[in-house]
């Protein structure tokens, strides 16, 4: 089996969203898409499925609130009780209000970074990775679409040619 691409290269976001659309309508298969801004609407077109990093930051803020309400009612009301500010620590009830800039904070903090780092390994963007850009160019101005090629290279390179590609070039990948 070949692991041939095409690597359909344009220059206006506007272009490859019409590309992707009718690549997709085409049922040819868009192994990636390389922009050097965000596309808005791009994810949709090409059909990838929404994320789920918010059910991730979700769970993850009910961690920093309950490490934060743990460690509050520990450090403050068990271990070393202290009359701050007129308020005696006899139980972490009567003291939550003043504890809610804390537990805010908590919350906040887990979450952010746990997020950080689901998504470092989600993406598989490990420290000291070499980078996967194919072409220098989709950093500053272009726009690439790779797609596989399954025995049907001429159709594919005249099809990406009618969408409007400024150049279309078949790789075989390794």
């Amino acid at each position: 089996m070949s692991n041939k691409v095409i690597y359909a290269i344009y220059n206006d976001d506007d272009v490859l969203m019409d590309a992707v659309k009718q690549t997709r309508a085409a049922h040819h298969h868009i192994e990636e898409v390389f922009t050097p801004f965000p596309v808005h609407g791009l994810d949709k077109a090409m059909g990838i499925a929404p994320t789920r990093l918010a059910i991730c930051a979700f769970i993850y803020g009910c961690i920093g609130i309950t490490v934060a309400t743990v460690m509050m009612n520990y450090i403050m009301i068990q271990d070393w009780p202290q009359d701050i500010g007129g308020k005696p620590s006899f139980s972490y009830i009567e003291n939550m209000p003043a504890f809610v800039p804390i537990m805010f904070e908590m919350t906040v903090f887990f979450a952010a970074h746990l997020m950080v780092i689901t998504f470092y390994m989600r993406s598989r963007l490990w420290p000291f990775k070499q980078a996967e850009n194919p072409d220098v160019r989709t950093t500053d101005d272009h726009f690439l679409m790779e797609v596989a090629v399954n025995n049907n290279e001429k159709e594919l390179v005249s099809f990406f040619k009618k969408t409007g590609a400024v150049e279309v070039k078949v790789i075989d990948k390794h």
